[in-house]
């Protein structure tokens, strides 16, 4: 429609001048024609890419997406990775519970747990709650309070941290500027006593701009004793002091507990997915994030971009630790439970980060830079093994003084980064960089029967890094993109704890340390949509257990590096919008990755020996994973449907296929999954959303975790609905 409307525009437009010369002695006479009105269809995407220099960033030749939420239907509240994501080939989802309270997710093979192999940040400040000591991303933001995600993958990292995963960046919703005060709210209900209520205010008051929102949540939880609670705060102020300077203040908070079910073996899962083994287990994380920002445009090409972080908070659970196959009864002495145990960890971690672009050109080469300098200093306070109560409720409180372990890991980092972009020609670009990592990770506390000798007391950080990508547009909607970039992950407290008395830590532990390398072809044509890319990610300096003999000769299980691995793949995004006509559009997508991940000069300990991995596949790594929908916009109305597959996948790197007695190790089964979703916008005011998820009502687990929550089977939700109210005042 819209070009023939032009078309006709252009007609009408010769025929008038044709007119005019025909009748020369009017040619001063004005002709007033009717109103010419240019149609078009509006095609709402809701994957996006980053532009090639954006902020303080540059992302030229980078793998980048951007999930524009509001374009999208999806059941917000029960927080569904596989929907948010579904545009995003190559997002592994562990579903470790249905109480949509954390997004557990990875790319490319590597460990999804709590998102801790990303660089997560909410509006650029960093969310993990210990970079050093434990980096997963304790902090909750609920999705109502999100316009877009930005995912931006390793070859990235230099700019912003050097993690294998890339950096994930929850950007808000901004205050709206239009007037004083406007408001939203988002209610919730749904399955298993689902309830939830998202409400948040915004506006513009002179230089300043605010926005506060706040968020609560019941869930009952799909399966027995799995019901959660969540609330959640956040309130920004911006100060807008000039055209180009603004300063924003920003204090954030998340809260939730969570009644764990317990883990279950096979036949258990067979039998009942919904059945729990436990009834006293609780887990309970608390985050909370103040954060002072600059922003100034000091010229037309240089940008200054600052800011303090604080993040502080806990991370509580007091459960029966035990593998599944051990009762959780009633003591026929006392009549009484077991006590439970108490663990909690207190984080502390400051960030200060200043980031600078400047554009500038030399021998007429048009040329960024982006530089940057962050500090980080953390202190995680890790008391462990406390004897709890032999109650049923949340209960942290100890009944014995005295912690079996009570360590702090305390952490100062130095990085420094620079990476400039240069134009040698008007449709290529090359960019190359490098970030220079100096720090140290200082242990020191006690562990209950374990000689502190026995434990490494410092572990050091310090190595550059480099990265280089490449940018060809084959014209304005085309480009051709690569690149390769080194990336580490520190060692973790995790990795130097002993597990037992009988277990050794290396005290020359090696942080992991390796690459990432991609290609890719993306664009628009038509009516199509697409980005395909292949990868390799080199993981050198595994984690693992040996068995080894010390100066006595004595045999014992020894932690340290146990080898690398190697994982290669294909990325494909194919989708195509296409108008039927008025203002209809009918769309249809896949997204679809390949991974081989493999081990390489590795051995793990097995009962009484070492065993060579090499070649063995990576636990937690689906060969296969692919999504694939289609939607329906009608004006007002929208309907879609989606099914993801997952291929089968490892828990160990022995590739056990039988599973065990107590479920922890044993072959991971494939599933498919069906959801639709279905909205209607009533006017500028109101709109509503219906949501059905595993619609086929698929009994399936993703992962077999090897710790947290519990080793064995993690049952994920089967079939829920949920409708949604969206009111904007």
């Amino acid at each position: 429609m819209f070009r023939y409307s032009v078309i006709y525009a252009i007609v009408l437009t010769a025929a008038c001048g044709n007119a005019f010369a025909q009748n020369e002695t009017d040619s001063t006479k004005t002709y007033q024609s009717s109103p010419v009105t240019v149609e078009a269809v509006r095609y709402p995407r809701d994957i996006q890419r980053l532009a090639p220099v954006s902020g303080t960033y540059i992302f030229s030749g980078k793998k980048s997406e951007v999930v524009v939420l509001a374009e999208k239907d999806a059941a917000v509240s029960e927080k569904y990775a596989r929907q948010i994501f579904a545009k995003i080939p190559g997002i592994f989802v562990y579903d470790m519970d249905g109480t949509g309270n954390q997004l557990n997710i990875s790319t490319r093979g590597l460990d999804p747990h709590r998102g801790w192999e990303f660089n997560i940040r909410k509006d650029g400040i960093i969310t993990n709650s210990d970079m050093y000591g434990y980096p997963a991303s304790h902090y909750n933001i609920p999705i109502e309070a999100v316009d877009r995600v930005e995912l931006v993958r390793g070859t990235g990292a230099l700019q912003y941290g050097a993690q294998f995963g890339g950096m994930l960046n929850y950007i808000s919703k901004q205050p709206d500027t239009t007037r004083e005060i406007a408001f939203e709210s988002i209610n919730s209900i749904g399955s298993y006593g689902l309830v939830s209520t998202h409400n948040a205010a915004s506006g513009k008051l002179g230089k300043f701009r605010y926005s506060a929102w706040i968020n609560r949540k019941h869930n009952g939880g799909y399966r027995k004793n799995s019901d959660s609670e969540y609330d959640a705060e956040n309130l920004t102020l911006f100060f807008d002091a000039a055209p180009k300077l603004s300063f924003k203040a920003e204090y954030t908070r998340s809260n939730y507990l969570v009644h764990l079910p317990g883990a279950l073996t096979d036949s258990m899962f067979h039998a009942d997915p919904q059945m729990a083994t436990r009834a006293r287990n609780y887990y309970s994380p608390v985050i909370n994030i103040p954060s002072l920002g600059v922003d100034w445009g000091i010229d037309d090409g240089t940008k200054l971009h600052l800011n303090l972080s604080y993040l502080f908070g806990d991370r509580n659970s007091v459960m029966f630790d035990r593998l599944v196959n051990i009762n959780d009864s009633l003591v026929p002495a006392t009549l009484a439970y077991n006590n439970r145990q108490v663990d909690i960890d207190n984080f502390g971690s400051f960030t200060a980060e200043i980031r600078a672009v400047h554009s500038y050109s030399t021998f007429d080469i048009a040329s960024t830079l982006a530089v940057g300098f962050q500090y980080m200093n953390n202190d995680l306070h890790r008391r462990q093994l406390g004897t709890g109560s032999v109650g049923t409720d949340y209960d942290i409180e100890l009944v014995k003084p005295g912690w079996g372990r009570d360590l702090h890991y305390k952490t100062s980092n130095i990085a420094f980064f620079a990476e400039n972009r240069w134009v040698p020609i008007e449709d290529l670009s090359v960019s190359a960089g490098m970030r220079i990592e100096s720090g140290a990770s200082d242990f020191s506390g006690k562990i209950t029967n374990y000689p502190s000798e026995s434990v490494p007391n410092t572990i050091k950080h310090s190595f550059p890094l480099f990265a280089v990508s490449a940018q060809y547009n084959l014209n304005d909607f085309i480009n051709i993109y690569g690149g390769w970039g080194q990336s580490y992950r520190p060692v973790i407290l995790k990795d130097i704890i002993p597990g037992s008395i009988y277990e050794v830590a290396d005290k020359n532990l090696e942080d992991a340390s390796g690459y990432t390398a991609e290609a890719g072809l993306r664009g628009v044509w038509s009516v199509f949509t697409w980005d395909v890319s292949a990868f390799a990610l080199q993981y050198n300096n595994r984690l693992g257990t040996q068995l080894q003999t010390d100066a006595n000769n004595n045999t014992i299980i020894f932690r340290t590096n146990i080898g690398d691995s190697f994982t290669k793949g294909l990325e494909v995004l194919v989708q195509a919008d296409i108008a039927l006509g008025g203002n209809s559009i009918f769309s249809i997508f896949t997204s679809t990755s390949y991974m081989d991940a493999r081990y390489e000069n590795a051995s793990i300990r097995t009962g009484s020996q070492n065993i060579s991995v090499n070649g063995n596949y990576v636990e937690s790594v689906p060969t296969v994973i692919s999504r694939n929908g289609a939607s329906i916009n009608y004006g007002k109305f929208k309907i879609s449907i989606m099914a993801s597959y997952t291929a089968g996948s490892y828990a160990d790197a022995l590739n056990t296929e039988t599973p065990s007695a107590n479920g922890s190790v044993g072959l991971v089964p494939a599933y498919t999954l069906l959801d639709a979703n279905f909205s209607v916008r009533i006017n500028d005011l109101l709109k509503l959303q219906l949501n059905a998820s595993n619609i086929t009502n698929e009994s399936y687990f993703t992962k077999r975790p090897q710790f947290y929550p519990g080793p064995g089977i993690w049952p994920s939700d089967g079939r829920t609905f949920s409708a949604t109210m969206i009111v904007s005042i």
